[in-house]
């Protein structure tokens, strides 16, 4: 029998997602637009608990004072009756065509004036509807040709943009952090902060990085042949896993925005496994949305949309619950510790040990019998396929 989410899993869905036409680069859109408030109550029913969306989603580009006041009425209201809240909003800065060069580091200065205006302006609406969280993405900041890029130049106009939306949401007193979301292509040929890694060593670079981490993305990751499971972990050693975004993704290729575990399911359990387990021996943990980054197939009309958002919350609660017995299972336990896991929270030099110490001590070094040691075996194998035996449940 399918688990059912509860408001309690904390899922959530980006209204770009569900409202997603499926048009492509090589194909007209196979879906009518949706109506953010049908996508409120539809997400609701089936069991969500947050929405998410861009400022574009919601008011279209261009919209008067009026017009945008309006929507927004309706949208308000629309969250009222079925108690789904708003945990995160990011600011589209890629498909109107002034942001086709980039806009924090277009070098263009009048794009970067006006991408700042409109990403403070959405700040703002993140306050408004008590949003926890801002994400920023830069899909168009980076490059196709080397030449047409004064990097450092970049990297400078991209801390600046960065510190000073930071500086902004300091100054107004808004409860909110700013998550980078890394990628590392497509739309551009080259997109800079492209990893977990390069957007933490951005980030440490800022003026205002104590509001600044990140938000992941599974296929982000993933099409650049990473370890996503990696990625968040550092991001969470760092304390930096601000918020997550999930999928399926299948390789190295362009970007699929599967269902979540449509893709790499061993990866998609581990993710599961750390999101929900934590670090086998101890260290922070996630406490964030579970939010669904993905894109209904463009083969399905809305019947197959609303199925593929069910869908991705019942593949995380089915690996939540493989993931829950793994860990609980004693053979687990005891192949935990064959694998020796638990032996590498112990320090490397323990607590009251100096390096002289080390340094003194002969067993460590001049009378160790390196080739006893190296005889050791992992047993990792093992450990790894009773994972398997709980993800396919054939324990």
């Amino acid at each position: 029998m399918a688990p059912t989410p509860t408001r309690d899993d904390r899922f959530s869905f980006g209204l770009w997602t569900v409202g997603w036409q499926a048009q492509d680069p090589f194909g007209a859109a196979t879906r009518d637009p949706l109506d953010p408030v049908e996508a409120v109550h539809r997400l609701a029913e089936l069991g969500a608990w947050g929405i998410t969306l861009h400022d574009d989603d919601l008011v279209p580009f261009g919209s008067d004072d009026r017009a945008r006041a309006g929507i927004l009425k309706r949208f308000r209201v629309a969250l009222d009756d079925t108690g789904l809240v708003v945990p995160m909003i990011t600011t589209n800065t890629f498909t109107h065509p002034i942001f086709k060069e980039g806009a924090f580091t277009a070098n263009d200065r009048e794009v970067r004036r006006f991408g700042l205006r409109k990403v403070l302006r959405n700040v703002d609406l993140a306050a408004e509807l008590g949003a926890r969280t801002f994400v920023m993405w830069g899909g168009r900041e980076g490059s196709e040709y080397d030449a047409s890029k004064d990097l450092h130049a970049a990297f400078d106009r991209y801390r600046e943009g960065i510190d000073t939306v930071a500086g902004y949401i300091k100054d107004r007193g808004y409860d909110l952090r700013i998550a980078l979301e890394p990628k590392p292509n497509e739309p551009r040929g080259d997109i800079l902060l492209p990893t977990v890694g390069h957007a933490l060593a951005f980030i440490a670079g800022l003026d205002h990085g104590d509001i600044v981490g990140l938000n992941p993305e599974t296929g982000h990751e993933q099409m650049a042949g990473l370890n996503f499971t990696h990625g968040i972990a550092q991001a969470l050693w760092a304390g930096k896993l601000f918020h997550i975004d999930l999928n399926g993704q299948r390789g190295i290729k362009f970007d699929q925005d599967l269902v979540f575990g449509h893709g790499d399911l061993v990866s998609a359990f581990f993710t599961v496994d750390l999101l929900e387990n934590g670090f086998p021996g101890g260290g922070p943990r996630y406490e964030g949305p579970r939010h669904f980054d993905y894109k209904p197939s463009r083969t399905e009309g809305y019947d197959g949309v609303w199925a593929s958002a069910a869908a991705n919350m019942e593949m995380y609660l089915l690996l939540k619950e493989r993931a829950t017995a793994f860990r609980a299972d004693p053979e687990v336990a005891e192949a935990l510790q064959a694998a020796r896991v638990p032996e590498l929270a112990e320090p490397t030099i323990a607590e009251g040990e100096t390096l002289e110490d080390l340094l003194a001590d002969r067993s460590t070094f001049e009378d160790l019998d390196v080739d006893a040691v190296a005889r050791r075996e992992g047993n990792f194998v093992r450990l790894n396929q009773l994972a398997m035996r709980h993800l396919l449940g054939a324990n």
